[in-house]
């Protein structure tokens, strides 16, 4: 773990890997939660950093953060949503070659997994979903799409994400959801957030 300064008010904390993110993650809403954590504003994993944001004294913080022991993530703590799903996608026979399986086992495989939301980012209410199994991760489209629709389930590396809304973009298209993944109307507005688990169910066409 390396803290580094971000301005005079924040703090960019660099982890080995997602797993020690997630971690970091967690146990920072922890310590929050229980009132232990020193002022900070805002808390925003991504794939191997956390931002802290609001911090009344970086360097004070950091010195504290890389003392801390961090236990593993709960694998069965945070709230936990299941979205039906189409697998429907224009990618599947893609991902199936690429796994060595039939297009109805990518399905199976992918229905089976638990994945967790590890960080948000690219539009609001995308969340980069991790908990494919091992060896599972597949490149990006050679060509990225124009225009992805909104409810599009994909899967690029090692993570699985639902389109919001419709705008361009080279995952591989596995299913669609008719599940909304952002309402500004609603609160919070964005139904995947870190921590989140999440299942997908495999709906009728």
């Amino acid at each position: 773990m390396r803290a580094l300064p971000f301005g005079d008010h924040a703090l960019l904390v660099e982890l080995a890997d997602g797993a020690q993110t997630a971690a970091l993650h967690a146990e920072l809403l922890r310590r929050r939660d229980d009132g232990t954590l020193p002022e900070v504003r805002e808390i925003v994993p991504a794939a191997r950093t956390v931002l802290l944001d609001g911090v009344a004294d970086p360097a004070a913080l950091g010195a504290l953060l890389t003392r801390w022991e961090l236990p593993p993530v709960d694998p069965h703590a945070g709230p936990a949503v299941e979205l039906p799903v189409r697998y429907d996608g224009p990618d599947l026979a893609d991902v199936a070659a690429l796994w060595g399986v039939a297009p109805q086992e990518v399905v199976r495989i992918h229905t089976a997994a638990e994945f967790r939301v590890a960080f948000c980012g690219f539009a609001p209410g995308f969340g980069y979903l991790t908990g494919l199994p091992e060896g599972r991760a597949v490149p990006r489209r050679a060509t990225p799409r124009t225009s992805v629709p909104a409810g599009s389930v994909g899967l690029a590396g090692p993570y699985t994400g639902v389109y919001p809304r419709s705008s361009p973009g080279g995952w591989q298209l596995i299913g669609t959801t008719d599940a909304v993944l952002w309402d500004a109307d609603r609160e919070p507005a964005a139904l995947l957030m870190p921590g989140t688990r999440v299942r997908f169910v495999a709906a009728g066409r």
